[in-house]
């Protein structure tokens, strides 16, 4: 019987380190779809590339501004404050920029996932050994004097905290879920939450300066050679872009805005505004207009629950379950049915997929002539196999000691029996292992 042996364990370290236990890193082996830069020092969406698009869209315009708009109204101020007009243009990109970084490129706010199940809770009052236990799929929590259900994840087994939700982009569970914004290319959650606000916040800020400059330039085009508004249009053709532009621009990011200051206001967050609607009934997180702006603005930012630099710890090993009890997933069904959909079996269905198993193996324990057995035998081969099962030489196995298809029978039996089948296969008898003996005469 061929054993496959267990599978070595790399022994030989990884280049750039000293020992082959601690050569990777938790960003090296993490199961969600996050990119990482740096060697884990900044923590990205899988949809990083959309990220150069953003900065592009806020770039490109700002450059115009400043080329084709702010230089030419250096001159038109006194005392040098036409230079400030090309400096806070550039001073507030590149805010805008930082507070963009600071939004894509830290953890959301990520919960590190189980290696294992949690310990379902234990039933009370048994009298009947170890019950089977089902992890619940939902469980109910207290929030401020409010009943808040909470759900199990069955992806990073483990229940959600309250405002927690499992992003389907990032495959990770993020605290205070708001959404997954594709132009950060990010999930925005409870520490990154409040960049993104001001990010937001900012690049309406600095629509509204460039859309502004540039009426201010087309209306000392207009002033000074005394001419129509159409005529100074057709002179700067780069202040009609930006003009169109910011305009378009700032009913997207503006209403953003106006969106996320409401949402502050009532202490929600994006996926509980389109989910729940608390406004149909009370928001346990809601403490007033004052007091939910300082939590979220003026808070201090909590620190992250995942070290993506530190060294993978060695995994404790699973503790020993009696086969009398066990506990299942939320998602898991009964072991009989599905065991062929790949789930794991529950360890209170295994008795009775045994004993169906058994009898089928009892029912066809006796061997008949068909099949090259001992159905039809003469009554000395009958005595002598009968004499050997009532002595224990060579009992049948069932099928979990078997180790190939035929039952093992004594060296004096089969002896005996091809002695006695000679001269049927002489003569052209049947091709079973163990011919019949002919009939004696009378």
């Amino acid at each position: 019987m061929h054993v496959v042996p267990p599978p070595t364990q790399r022994t030989d370290p990884l280049p750039g380190s000293t020992n082959g236990s601690d050569a990777l890193r938790i960003y090296q082996t993490w199961k969600g779809s996050n990119k990482f830069f740096l060697q884990g020092r900044f923590i990205f969406g899988p949809d990083v590339r959309s990220l150069a698009l953003t900065i592009f869209l806020i770039v490109a315009p700002v450059t115009l501004f400043c080329v084709f708009v702010a230089r030419k109204l250096v001159d038109d101020f006194s005392h040098h404050w036409g230079i400030s007009i090309m400096v806070i243009a550039i001073v507030f990109t590149f805010y805008d920029l930082i507070l963009l970084l600071l939004a894509s490129g830290r953890d959301p706010g990520i919960i590190p996932r189980n290696a294992h199940p949690p310990e379902p809770e234990s039933y009370e009052g048994n009298t009947e050994g170890t019950p089977q236990l089902r992890l619940p799929r939902i469980k109910e929590v207290d929030v401020n004097g409010i009943t808040v259900k909470i759900k199990y994840c069955d992806t990073c087994m483990l229940y959600r905290p309250p405002r927690c939700s499992h992003c389907s982009i990032c495959n990770n569970c993020v605290e205070r879920f708001d959404h997954h914004c594709p132009w950060v290319g990010q999930c925005v959650g409870l520490r990154n939450y409040r960049f993104f606000f001001m990010f937001v916040f900012s690049t309406t800020l600095l629509c509204i300066y460039v859309f502004g400059f540039c009426w201010v330039y087309i209306k000392r085009i207009m002033d000074y050679e005394r001419t129509s508004i159409w005529k100074a249009l057709i002179k700067t053709p780069a202040s009609i872009v930006l003009v169109v532009y910011t305009f378009i621009s700032v009913w997207f990011v503006g209403g953003l805005t106006a969106f996320h200051l409401f949402l502050i206001s009532t202490n929600q967050t994006t996926y509980e505004n389109f989910r729940y609607k608390y406004d149909r009934r009370a928001n346990p997180y809601n403490k007033g207009v004052i007091q939910n702006f300082k939590e979220i603005l003026c808070s201090p930012t909590p620190p992250s629950k995942n070290n993506f630099r530190t060294k993978v710890p060695a995994e404790p090993a699973l503790p020993a379950r009696t086969v009398s009890g066990g506990f299942v997933s939320p998602n898991m069904g009964k072991a009989a049915d599905e065991i062929e959909m790949g789930r794991k079996a529950v360890w209170g269905d295994v008795g009775p997929v045994l004993d169906h198993h058994e009898g089928r193996l009892s029912e066809n324990d006796g061997l008949n002539s068909k099949d090259g057995g001992l159905g039809e035998m003469s009554p000395e081969i009958r005595t002598t196999v009968d004499e050997g099962d009532h002595a224990g030489i060579h009992h049948r196995r069932s099928s979990w000691g078997r180790k190939s298809g035929n039952w093992e029978m004594s060296p004096e039996i089969l002896a005996l029996a091809s002695r006695m089948g000679e001269p049927n296969r002489t003569g052209g008898g049947g091709s079973s292992n163990i011919s019949r003996p002919s009939e004696p005469k009378l």
